[in-house]
């Protein structure tokens, strides 16, 4: 099973600081039924044993950073623990999956309607894969119709989508990055696009973005779940999984995984 998922998702494509690949269980262990979720926590652990996968493919590494301890009384060592007496097995495919054709970013940008789309950063020496995607619109819409069909395609969350922006301005030209992408509000592709649409946007960077756009000198910024984005991955990706392995059950985890719970406003 790891060979067909880092032929999917080759390990070399990964970013320098990640992680992906099996964090947990024997590559060599039988598999006959494979969960897929963004996230590895107890919810999504739980829900693998109990439909009988052995093995929770997940977005996001369980063990990114460092880690001194996998007792149980800390969420990575329930969580690891879980899954072994489950006999279920743990594999991450992150930067990795985001840089290929099918990735998240392209399936974000597939989902919009978004033509021609092509990486804000491409990978080197190979064509069509790379982080982030930017393209056009078919027509131009409103920023404020563009964010209601965001809301439409991503499953609902307690954060919503935030703008900052005219909610009527004119967009055309599209740039997106499924999670964290604040480290592009910079780069030309994004800067002369009309919107940007990314997760996790910080004050300060988020601030200054927005007083450059106010100046004709950037995107508005529409500011979406990073767990919702990389969610519309999980169905691509088992579809991929369901060609290469016809013979294996493959599920898709419809938990909210995002972290919050409710918002007030």
């Amino acid at each position: 099973m790891t060979e067909v998922a880092h032929t999917l998702w080759p390990l070399a494509g990964a970013e320098g600081w990640d992680a992906p690949g099996l964090i947990v269980g024997d590559p060599d262990a039988e598999v006959t039924a494979i969960h897929l979720a963004v996230d590895a926590v107890l919810d999504t652990a739980d829900e693998t044993v109990d439909v009988g996968a052995q093995l929770l493919l997940v977005h996001h590494p369980l063990l990114l950073r460092g880690v001194t301890t996998v007792a149980e009384d800390r969420y990575k060592g329930a969580v690891i623990a879980r899954l072994i007496r489950g006999g279920s097995a743990l594999i991450a495919a992150h930067t990795n999956a985001d840089i290929v054709g099918d990735g998240t970013s392209a399936v974000l940008a597939a989902r919009l309607g978004l033509g021609d789309a092509r990486p804000i950063v491409p990978s080197p020496g190979v064509a069509g894969l790379g982080l982030g995607r930017v393209g056009e619109l078919d027509d131009e819409v409103t920023l404020g119709d563009l964010a209601r069909r965001l809301a439409e395609v991503l499953p609902a969350t307690a954060q919503g989508i935030r703008g900052a922006g005219d909610f009527a301005t004119p967009v055309k030209r599209v740039a997106v990055c499924a999670g964290a992408g604040d480290s592009l509000l910079a780069h030309p592709d994004v800067v002369s696009s009309d919107v940007y649409i990314t997760s996790d946007l910080r004050h300060h960077p988020a601030s200054e973005a927005r007083e450059n756009a106010r100046l004709g000198h950037g995107p508005a910024l529409l500011d979406i779940s990073h767990w919702a984005a990389e969610w519309l991955w999980l169905d691509v990706a088992a579809e991929s999984l369901r060609a290469a392995l016809p013979e294996v059950t493959v599920t898709v985890s419809e938990l909210r995984t995002d972290p919050w719970d409710f918002a007030l406003v």
